[in-house]
């Protein structure tokens, strides 16, 4: 479409149709009031001029005796005829031109009206105060400044504003943003996962739920395609889903460790690395783990997985995955291995790789990320060699681009695109007291360093630019979540909780039940204070009554002296033979007389014995 004033090449702009067309209407009705008008004039003027003409030239004529036209007569014939045909030439012409008429504004021009030639009158009229060579130079001026933003997406970075939140004082871990950019999901390593949602919070910008759905540390937190479950991987064996509340959905089976082959067992075995959902398939994810496999799962099918992947070394020898992805489309899977290599499989042929690069990185050091880029041609790495490389999925033997001297301290340091597919960010890391970690940004086509940003005095570990929201959220080595965002050029998410004042805390909610203490009250009238339950316990266990002890027997009242029991029994003989109360009363009249054997000398024992019953000495 041209743009106003009939300059081809232009963006269209902008208009407000209806007061457009309600202004072409009434200029058309104007326009054809006045052609109605200088129409009847203009016939008006032919009769009275060939009225009077006619009365000039009867005298002439009867003088000569014959009906002669005139010279003057044929000359206003032709006149007529000149006018009947210049009227014929302005129909055709009216009648060629395209389009709504131009406003009255533009038309009281004058000549420049006359010098539009028929393409400028191609399109949408003008709008009102349409100026012509002025207007055409803001254009060009609004023009070159977007080409010049389009061609330096350095100015389309959001660092103008930020925000901080508070996750804990250790490392974060793992970053989560829902695809619509309402809620971010955070994980670190106090095994704590926190959700946080924009729209909901304030200034204070607090959490509003956090939980630990195990005891190990987050090792990655991702939103699925809708947004309405959240992968949660972390230092166990076992994957787990969540809601968007933090409710479990699933968790992942383990796998028997003693079976040899981990294609046969129905789960992990090991601590996993890295997880993380499909683009397309919403119930699909995909995990690996220190068992060397990579096994993707349903979400309708927690007690098995759904197919298996097995990294193998140059020697056929098993390898550790320590980050795996899914390609744009989800045709592909790629996993980063401990090696320093880079393999990727067909989604659907789990056994051979299709991609294999066995030099992706220095061999000892971990693969920390991989990541597509939009157009689904070019993949990223991140390694444990402080480097960052490109590759062309067309042609995987070597590198497009590397950069060096990017400092890894974390195995999920990570790397991603810009929302153009122009730049590639990763973090930065350093140690305590020495530097700030920094966001990096270089420029994908040369691998330029194109800007940089000084987050914290930690390292940067996690990195996330959302593409709806164009904000860019960041996850540090001290516990902080930065948010980075833009006042004009980014939509929603930190730009509603920022403008919020913090909620005053209500008066009921800060008092607490105090006693009014009167000292010369009556002791009827007096309320006791409140006392702690122990205290109050203690006092109950002395109290013998409430503490319904057992009273003690009479024996034990006497504690003169305990080291004979018996002469401790016989100390109440006397006492019980002169007063009998216990038993004595009882058997008063049943009882015998009690007969005891006399004392005789041992002697005379000895006497009394036979002979076959004495010892012999």
């Amino acid at each position: 479409m041209d743009a106003p004033g009939g300059r081809k090449g232009k963006k269209a702009r902008t208009f407000d149709l209806e007061a457009i067309f309600e202004q072409t209407r009434r200029t058309a009705i104007e326009r054809s009031q006045r052609t109605l008008e200088e129409r009847r004039h203009e016939e008006a003027q032919r009769e009275e001029a060939g009225s009077s003409q006619k009365v000039r030239d009867k005298p002439a004529a009867a003088s000569t005796g014959k009906n002669r036209p005139s010279a003057s007569t044929s000359r206003q014939e032709s006149d007529e005829s000149g006018d009947s045909s210049d009227s014929d030439s302005d129909s055709d012409s009216d009648s060629e031109l395209i389009g709504p008429p131009v406003p009255r504004q533009f038309a009281a021009q004058g000549s420049s009206q006359d010098n539009l030639d028929k393409e400028d009158l191609v399109g949408p009229p003008l709008p009102p105060g349409y100026r012509g060579s002025v207007a055409d130079d803001d254009d060009d001026d609004e023009e070159d400044m977007q080409d010049e933003e389009d061609n330096n997406p350095v100015k389309k970075i959001p660092d103008t504003h930020e925000i901080t939140l508070q996750h804990g004082t250790k490392t974060v871990s793992a970053l989560g943003l829902d695809p619509s950019g309402a809620r971010l999901v955070t994980g670190g390593y106090d095994y704590d996962v926190k959700f946080w949602d924009f729209a909901g919070m304030d200034a204070a910008l607090q959490a509003f739920r956090s939980l630990q759905p195990c005891d190990h540390q987050i090792k990655s937190l991702q939103y699925s395609i809708t947004g309405d479950v959240i992968l949660v991987v972390a230092g166990n064996a076992q994957a787990k889903v969540l809601d968007r509340d933090g409710f479990p959905v699933l968790e992942c089976v383990k796998g028997d460790q003693y079976i040899v082959d981990m294609a046969n067992t129905k789960g992990h075995t090991a601590m996993l690395n890295s997880g993380c959902w499909h683009p397309k398939i919403k119930e699909e994810f995909l995990t690996c783990s220190n068992d060397g496999t990579v096994r993707t799962w349903d979400l309708n099918s927690e007690k098995k997985h759904k197919s298996v992947f097995k990294p193998r070394s140059f020697q056929g020898k098993r390898v550790t995955p320590t980050c795996c992805t899914y390609s744009r489309d989800g045709k592909l899977i790629a996993a980063g291995c401990q090696d320093g290599t880079i393999q990727i499989w067909d989604r659907n042929l789990s056994v051979h790789t299709k991609f294999h690069c066995r030099k992706a990185h220095t061999p000892g050091s971990d693969i920390t990320c991989l990541t597509f880029s939009y157009d689904g041609t070019t993949l990223a790495s991140r390694g444990g060699d402080d480097t960052m490389k490109t590759w062309d999925i067309r042609n995987f033997s070597k590198p497009l681009n590397i950069a060096t001297g990017l400092t890894s301290f974390f195995p999920m340091v990570d790397c991603c695109f810009s929302p153009d597919d122009k730049l590639l960010v990763t973090g930065t890391s350093v140690k305590k007291g020495e530097g700030h970690g920094k966001l990096m940004f270089f420029d994908r086509a040369n691998f330029q360093k194109m800007y940089e940003i000084e987050v914290s005095d930690a390292s940067v570990v996690r990195c996330l630019w959302h593409p709806k929201l164009n904000q860019i959220m960041v996850g540090t080595g001290n516990g902080l979540a930065k948010v980075y965002y833009d006042p004009v050029k980014s939509q929603r998410g930190a730009k509603l909780c920022v403008v919020k004042s913090k909620r005053k805390e209500k008066q009921a909610e800060t008092l607490t039940q105090d006693y009014i203490i009167t000292p010369h009250a009556l002791p009827m009238f007096r309320e006791a204070r409140q006392r702690s339950t122990r205290k109050q316990l203690e006092k109950d266990r002395l109290d013998p009554v409430k503490s319904h002890k057992p009273e003690p027997p009479n024996i034990a009242l006497d504690k003169t002296d305990d080291s004979n029991p018996r002469q401790a029994i016989l100390r109440h003989a006397k006492e019980a033979a002169e007063n009998p109360y216990w038993v004595a009363p009882a058997y008063t009249k049943t009882q015998p007389e009690p007969v005891f054997a006399e004392d005789e000398s041992e002697d005379e024992e000895a006497d009394k014995e036979p002979e076959w019953k004495k010892r012999k000495i």
